[in-house]
C-alpha cells in the first residue's frame, strides 16, 4: 500500500523511475532496522524474564531455608521449656545436705577464729615474754633522740627494756619494733623453758599500714643451743632455720626447723639478720617466736 501511494504520488509528481527505486531501498532498510531492533528487545525481554524467574527461585529457597530456621527454633524453645519445668520441679539440696553445708561453714569460721585467738599462726610460743622468755643480748640498737631516750637501758646487762617487743603480740601496728642499728644485726632469747624446736616464726608491720617496710629484716638465720647442760667451752650450737622473709607475703611468716636439728634441746636462741630490705640506717624486728614441743621426762629418762 505504501508502495502503490509512493508510485501514485511520483506519477502524479512526474518523478522518475529512479526516485522510486531509491524509495523503495530506503523502505528496505527501515523494515530490517524495524526487525532487528524487535528481535533484540525480545531478547532483552527473555533475559529480563529469566533474570525475574531466577531472582524468584532464589527468593523461595531463602524462604523455606528460614522457614526451616524458625522450625528448628520453635523446637528448641520447646525443648528448653520442658527442660524448665524439669528443673523446676527437682529439689536441687535436701534439708539435711543444707544443714549438712552450714555446720561444715559454721566449723570452719569457729577454727579461724580459735586460730587467731591462738595469736593468730595456731601455735604455742615459747619466746613470749608474758610466758617466761626474755631478750638476754642484742646488738646496737638504734637509739632515736628527741629530747630524750627512746629506749631506756638496764645498766646490768645492757638489754634495753624495748627490746622485750620483739617478745609481744604487736598485731601488725607501726612502731611496735625493736629497731637495730644499721642494715644488720642480731639478738639472743632465753625461752620460756627447754624445748626440741620445730619451727621460728617472724613478724613485721602489715603492708597495709606500714610507712615504709625497708627495715624489715631480709636474709636470716637461727641458732640454737642449750645453756646449763653443759660448760661455755663445749656448749654445742645448731642451725635452726636458714630463711627469707618475703615482703610480697603475709606479714607473719612461719620457717620450719632444719631436718639435720633432729632432738636438739634447746632453751636459748639467736636471731641473726645478715640483711633487711634496703634501708641502710636501722633493721626493725617486730615479732619473733619460737616454736617446738617440751621433752617428757619419766623417772630419770627423757621421752620425745
Amino acid at each position: 500500500m505504501i508502495c502503490k501511494l509512493a508510485l501514485k504520488s511520483a506519477d502524479s509528481s512526474g518523478g522518475s523511475l529512479a526516485v522510486v527505486r531509491d524509495f523503495e531501498l530506503r523502505l528496505v532498510n527501515v523494515e530490517s532496522f524495524v526487525q532487528t531492533t524487535a528481535t533484540c528487545m525480545q531478547h532483552r525481554a527473555n533475559a529480563v524474564d529469566r533474570k525475574f524467574e531466577d531472582l524468584k527461585n532464589e527468593i523461595e529457597e531463602k524462604v523455606v531455608e528460614v522457614n526451616h530456621g524458625f522450625e528448628e527454633l520453635d523446637s528448641k524453645s520447646k525443648m528448653l521449656e520442658k527442660k524448665l519445668g524439669e528443673l523446676g520441679a527437682v529439689e536441687f539440696l535436701r534439708k539435711e545436705d543444707l544443714d549438712e553445708f552450714r555446720m561444715i561453714a559454721r566449723d570452719a569460721v569457729e577454727n579461724e577464729i580459735q586460730r587467731f585467738g591462738a595469736d593468730g599462726v595456731g601455735r604455742v610460743d615459747y619466746a613470749l615474754s608474758a610466758g617466761g622468755g626474755m631478750v638476754v643480748r642484742h646488738s646496737e640498737p638504734f637509739i632515736f633522740e628527741k629530747g630524750r631516750r627512746w629506749f631506756r637501758m638496764i645498766s646490768l646487762t645492757r638489754v634495753y627494756r624495748d627490746s622485750e617487743k620483739m617478745l609481744k603480740p604487736s598485731f601488725g601496728e607501726p612502731s611496735e619494733c625493736f629497731p637495730l642499728k644499721g642494715d644488720s644485726g642480731f639478738v639472743e632469747i632465753r625461752l620460756r623453758t627447754t624445748i626440741i624446736p620445730e619451727a621460728v616464726t617472724l613478724e613485721h608491720v602489715d603492708k597495709a599500714v606500714a610507712y615504709d617496710r625497708s627495715s624489715a629484716s631480709r636474709n636470716c638465720r637461727v641458732y640454737g643451743w642449750h645453756e646449763g647442760l653443759q660448760s661455755v667451752e663445749t656448749v654445742k650450737i645448731f642451725l635452726l632455720a636458714e630463711f627469707t622473709y618475703n615482703l610480697e607475703k603475709s606479714n607473719v611468716q612461719t620457717f620450719n626447723v632444719l631436718d639435720l636439728v633432729g632432738s636438739a634441746l634447746v632453751n636459748t636462741v639467736r636471731l641473726h639478720v645478715e640483711s633487711n630490705h634496703g634501708n641502710p640506717f636501722h633493721t626493725c624486728i617486730c615479732r619473733l617466736r619460737v616454736h617446738g614441743h617440751e621433752p617428757i621426762f619419766n623417772n630419770g629418762d627423757m621421752y620425745f
